[in-house]
């Protein structure tokens, strides 16, 4: 079904309106996202395969994945795009908060949690332990080659940190720290030590729980 064969108050931007912008459909969020069809392909047919890249990519798309959507154009990919960096900078609103229990650092890598790639994460904080940025660092098996002290605190030494979290999560549900686990902790406290920046904690993360290294 094309978007102009809906009844007017089922398209997407005008349920956004009349209920709420989270009671929309995965295809349908992409719908209003993008807005409308072309003479390659309809509306919907291209929402459905932007969110087939979407989950396959789990959110982390660049131009080349969207290019070969067919009717994705270089104005359409930058439109999605930028709505992706805009929701990445402003939908967890974690700057500024201050990380004073466990519960708060969850509640800040509740989107690594479930993810079927490890993703290693590391949080800057202040003097405060106010959160000044959240970062993704890597993506892919955790090993202490992969995860460098400088790829790490490159980051945190252009924030001015006072210290950093370091969070990772586990795909296979375990939260049991592995040897390079506590390979990578060691070496990113050595370095914290050599550069004023204390590395605050080490937590693995899973869909069944959490434990920290440190």
């Amino acid at each position: 079904m094309r978007i102009k064969d809906k009844f007017k108050d089922d398209r997407p931007r005008e349920k956004i309106l009349r209920n709420g912008v989270r009671a929309l459909s995965d295809i349908e969020l992409a719908m209003a996202v993008i807005g409308s069809g072309n003479a390659q392909a309809d509306v919907v047919k291209i929402a459905r395969r932007l969110d087939y890249v979407m989950r396959n990519k789990e959110g982390e798309v660049v131009y080349s994945d969207l290019k070969e959507i067919a009717g994705m154009g270089p104005a359409r990919i930058a439109q999605v795009l930028a709505a992706i960096e805009f929701a990445k900078r402003y939908g967890g609103k974690e700057s500024g908060c201050v990380v004073d229990s466990p519960e708060k650092i969850l509640a800040l890598v509740a989107d690594i949690r479930d993810k079927k790639q490890e993703y290693f994460v590391a949080i800057t904080l202040d003097g405060a332990n106010r959160v000044i940025k959240k970062r993704v660092i890597t993506i892919g098996t955790l090993t202490a080659s992969l995860v460098h002290p400088r790829e790490v605190f490159a980051d945190a030494i252009t924030d001015r940190a006072a210290s950093i979290i370091v969070v990772h999560n586990h795909p296979s549900g375990s939260v049991e720290p592995s040897a390079a686990d506590r390979e990578v902790t060691a070496r990113l406290r050595e370095a914290g030590q050599l550069l004023g920046i204390a590395l605050a904690n080490h937590i693995v993360v899973s869909k069944n729980g959490y434990r920290s290294i440190i």
